[in-house]
């Protein structure tokens, strides 16, 4: 497996080849119109890539021929120098000797000895007569002799690589059908076909799914200028950090989170961050502190936004929930820290005051639930008051093909999304208690209530009826969901196992039933249907007695 460093050296390699093709066709457009603007411009650009590319690399010598040719080129943008006379040669001896570092490069070789052609670089950009003499470029034997090179990196549409990654998903089911066809049938021969095919289609997908991930820093690098304008229109001093921007992701994803991660950036400098002088006044430092972080855990991707700011207040978000009218007082007062953290996402909720060009509109953390639970993902949120929070987004490396656990319900295989289950229980009914209505179980000292699937899909918007220990007959096998910081126990009629699927779209009429995230086709041919924990915690909610 290649490492990061090959990966990004081939990137560079490929597209400074690309760049040195463009260069020689520009040039030798320049030197029969000194005045194509289209063209000048192009060479400006390429210089410009190149030269912060190759800096980014260590290729430094790359990047000093780059800059000393882009100081020239905007020189002749800015009509200061002409494109004529001993110039021409001298650039265009500049172009090819580039054109000689990226081959060096790309074999590994040592550099050409450019100092004659820098000193000259340097004489024509003060406006010195040139000392040390420069033929005209013409073809050798050893140059027309040259092979031509192209490159080794492809662009392709991401629609053309998310129609290959369907393709593959296609593909999984219907090895997960060979495979239990040839468990049923017993015939070795198609037991060594269904196996083989099996182990191709493991390693097409991971393919695919490897030429779709992009580094992080993709998106990350946008944010400086970011936080720069919000900073400045919130009248703050803001610093930015921003590390791992090497972590892989799927570049769907990244396109999906990208105004989830905008809107936790603003908030974060709206909300959270305090004036220089009240931080001055609370003992912090004038400027405040906003880090953008990646990380992989397991098969998941961590993006954090962390602040040091005033942190959340809890009270004032009991308060505001309470004056919205979204919870009583009585049940504010009851609410874990986790779950007045949960009614910051509610669509409209805002405790800012005032209302500013950032803040105090009621639009951003509904946006950021939103797109987080479009992907199966989860927001995680920390916070200590007076000194700052921290939003953690629980990513998918990729979501074409999902982990999920399997379970039946009345004859019926249904599937839930492993982003989303916290744990599995097996419990007897005397380890099950009863409080206003509810069944709870205790699960490792928390208290989470507990509700049976069956009831909770019936057709009925009514409230739930008063649980009670009656109906429960023997073992209850309990999924454990955890969504936006709220835990529910779903009991259904039996486990059966944990596997990767692929997800389709519903289709009519089930496609009007939020409660069901999508269809998937088993091993057997039989369709499951997907279950959306995010849709059930707020029927729950809804229905609780």
């Amino acid at each position: 497996m290649k490492s990061r460093e090959q990966e990004y050296r081939e990137i560079f390699l490929a597209e400074a080849l690309e760049a040195y093709d463009a260069m020689s066709q520009h040039i030798s457009v320049l030197e029969k119109k000194p005045d194509d603007e289209a063209a000048l411009h192009e060479l400006f650009r390429l210089m410009h890539n190149l030269k912060a590319n190759a800096r980014a690399m260590g290729f430094a010598e790359v990047g000093e021929l780059a800059h000393r040719m882009e100081t020239i080129f905007g020189l002749i943008r800015s009509k200061e120098r002409a494109f004529s006379g001993s110039l021409v040669p001298v650039m265009f001896d500049g172009v090819d000797t580039m054109g000689s570092m990226i081959r060096a490069v790309n074999e590994n070789q040592p550099f050409p000895d450019v100092s004659t052609l820098l000193e000259n670089l340097d004489r024509l950009v003060s406006g010195e007569e040139l000392q040390v003499e420069t033929a005209v470029v013409v073809p050798s034997d050893e140059d027309a002799n040259r092979k031509l090179e192209l490159s080794d990196l492809v662009y392709i549409q991401i629609k053309k690589l998310d129609h290959l990654l369907n393709l593959v998903g296609e593909l999984i089911i219907d090895r997960d059908r060979v495979l239990t066809l040839s468990q049923e049938i017993g015939d070795p021969a198609l037991a060594n076909v269904a196996a083989h095919l099996s182990r191709l289609a493991d390693d097409l997908q991971y393919s695919v799914m490897d030429a779709r991930l992009v580094g992080v820093g993709t998106l990350f690098n946008k944010f400086p200028r970011v936080v720069r304008d919000v900073a400045t229109a919130e009248q703050k001093e803001v610093e930015l950090s921003i590390s791992g921007q090497d972590i892989q992701i799927d570049r769907n994803i990244l396109q999906i989170i990208t105004d989830a991660l905008l809107h936790l950036v603003r908030n974060a400098i709206g909300h959270g961050m305090e004036t220089p002088a009240e931080r001055r006044k609370a003992g912090k430092t004038p400027e405040g502190h906003l880090s953008l972080s990646a990380q992989t855990e397991r098969d998941d991707v961590l993006i954090r936004i962390s602040d040091d700011g005033r942190g959340i207040d809890v009270e004032a978000v009991r308060r505001k929930a309470v004056q919205r009218g979204q919870v009583s007082a009585e049940v504010a007062s009851r609410l874990s820290e986790g779950e007045v953290y949960a009614l910051l996402f509610e669509a409209g909720f805002s405790t800012a005051d005032q209302v500013t060009e950032i803040s105090g509109r009621g639009v951003g953390l509904d946006v950021v639930k939103l797109a987080i639970d479009s992907l199966g993902g989860q927001v995680r949120v920390e916070s200590r008051l007076g000194e700052g929070t921290t939003f953690t987004l629980v990513l998918p490396t990729s979501i074409a093909v999902k982990g999920a656990l399997l379970f039946e319900l009345e004859e019926h295989s249904y599937a839930l999304p492993l982003m989303h289950t916290d744990s599995v229980v097996s419990l007897w009914p005397e380890h099950l208690n009863i409080v206003g209505g509810m069944l709870l179980a205790e699960i490792q000292g928390e208290n989470v209530p507990v509700v049976s699937l069956r009831e909770l899909l019936s057709d009925t918007d009514d409230t739930l009826v008063p649980a009670s220990k009656d109906t429960l007959v023997g073992r209850q096998d309990i999924i454990i969901t955890n969504y936006n910081s709220r835990k529910l126990g779903l009991i259904v009629d039996r486990f059966l196992r944990q596997q990767d699927i692929v997800i389709k779209p519903v289709s009519q009429p089930l496609d009007m039933i939020d409660l069901f995230g999508g269809v998937t086709l088993l091993g057997s041919g039989q369709v499951c249907l997907v279950l959306d924990v995010p849709a059930l915690t707020r029927l729950f909610l809804a229905r609780r007695p």
